[in-house]
């Protein structure tokens, strides 16, 4: 199998791991309908969230980010460690297919072909992601996300502000390799929160609550 086949076979296993709409099968499991019926009609944490679940929204947490991050994982451990060049510069075949396995997991949970292609904003999924492939960014992430929702309460302004820091963490810190990934992830999560951007410029976007919506 050449090494092109290798870094798509990886990309459609991550692809599919990621669109498992954890939020969605949960939230049904726990008695409380289709979350696409509650507040935002995202499936992601947040709006799990506004069930009043803290419980459940966690577990969506980390069953979103399990998903980008365990297919990054078993990519890195499975494949090759030969030497590979990508766009000029040097890495290895498994960090590659790793970094292919988890973006395509994003994409996955994005636009998750179970659901029409309308699924989560891909925050989580990034995040595993990013505590998968290179940790030490990933902390700086998440760093930023708890302090701005600290501060402003905005679930979507403290994930675009966390997008945002990622680029120029990963220039000062990673590999040239990781930069084009990383990039590309955080203007997918920019896309997906266009709408967001729109309430919050407008004074209309709603805070992080641990109220239930009706």
């Amino acid at each position: 199998m050449s090494y092109t086949s290798v870094f798509v076979l990886w990309a459609i296993i991550g692809y599919f791991f990621g669109s498992i709409p954890f939020g969605l099968v949960l939230t049904r499991l726990a008695g409380y309908g289709d979350i696409r019926k509650i507040g935002s009609g995202n499936i992601g944490a947040t709006n799990v969230l506004r069930t009043g679940n803290k419980t459940l929204a966690l577990l969506t947490v980390i069953l979103d980010a399990f998903k980008a991050g365990f297919a990054a994982y078993l990519a890195y451990h499975l494949v090759s460690t030969d030497e590979y060049y990508f766009m000029n510069n040097g890495t290895s075949v498994n960090v590659l297919a790793s970094l292919f396995a988890g973006t395509a997991g994003i994409l996955g949970h994005m636009f998750p072909v179970w659901l029409k292609f309308k699924g989560g904003k891909g925050i989580s999924s990034a995040l595993g992601l990013l505590l998968v492939t290179f940790w030490q960014i990933g902390l700086i992430a998440l760093g930023v996300w708890l302090l701005m929702a600290f501060i402003f309460r905005y679930s979507s302004l403290s994930a675009l502000t966390a997008a945002v820091v990622v680029p120029f963490a990963t220039f000062l810190l990673a590999p040239p390799v990781y930069l084009y990934f990383y990039s590309f992830i955080v203007l997918l999560v920019i896309f997906k929160h266009r709408a967001n951007i729109k309430r919050l410029l407008t004074g209309e976007e709603s805070k992080i609550t641990f109220k239930k919506k009706a």
